[in-house]
């Protein structure tokens, strides 16, 4: 993986650096699933927006939609089949109650999840917060040539999984995804 502009390969059974690629901004959407957030209340959506900009990706739009299967999947559908957006980050719904219905609605329209995602989210967020981590149904996946990710809808879920997951995956993915 690439790390701070250097990636590291396994070669001939040791470890060798190569040059880092240039940056490639990325045009990133943020969806927040919720009943009860409003714009001026979704720390959580605001927090990856204000990462995405910093980390020189375009933000193209945030949505809020309430807890709704068809709701979730018409946004996301959306920016699936819109050539202006290359990854898809969703926040919120991904609990245990009967309103976190976000791994339901994505699922099906993932081409192929990446299991590892969700893995290493609970993974990181165990050694940050304990146990509650059990609770998190966080997911990646792969759909229509775009990485889309669920996270948790709280600020420092949110934190967590840019700054430890989607920055990094992104940032080795870009070429991938801008066909480069």
């Amino acid at each position: 993986r690439r790390v701070r502009g250097l990636s590291s390969k396994i070669e001939s059974g040791r470890m060798s650096e190569k040059k880092a690629k240039p940056f490639l901004p990325l045009n990133i959407t943020v969806l927040t699933i919720s009943d009860t957030r409003t714009d001026e209340t979704d720390v959580g959506g605001n927090t990856l927006k204000t990462r995405i900009l910093n980390a020189g990706h375009k933000f193209v739009e945030k949505i809020i939609v309430k807890d709704n299967i068809y709701k979730i999947r018409e946004v996301v559908s959306r920016w699936l089949a819109s050539d202006n957006v290359q990854v898809i980050i969703t926040t919120g719904g991904t609990g245990i109650t009967g309103r976190d219905i976000t791994p339901e609605a994505i699922k099906p329209l993932l081409d192929s999840e990446i299991q590892g995602i969700g893995e290493l989210f609970r993974y990181i967020s165990y050694q940050e917060i304990g146990t509650s981590m059990i609770h998190s149904r966080a997911l990646g996946g792969v759909a229509n040539g775009k990485y889309v990710f669920c996270l948790p809808g709280s600020t420092g879920a949110c934190e967590t999984g840019w700054d430890k997951i989607c920055l990094l995956y992104t940032s080795d993915a870009a070429d991938d995804l801008l066909c480069v």
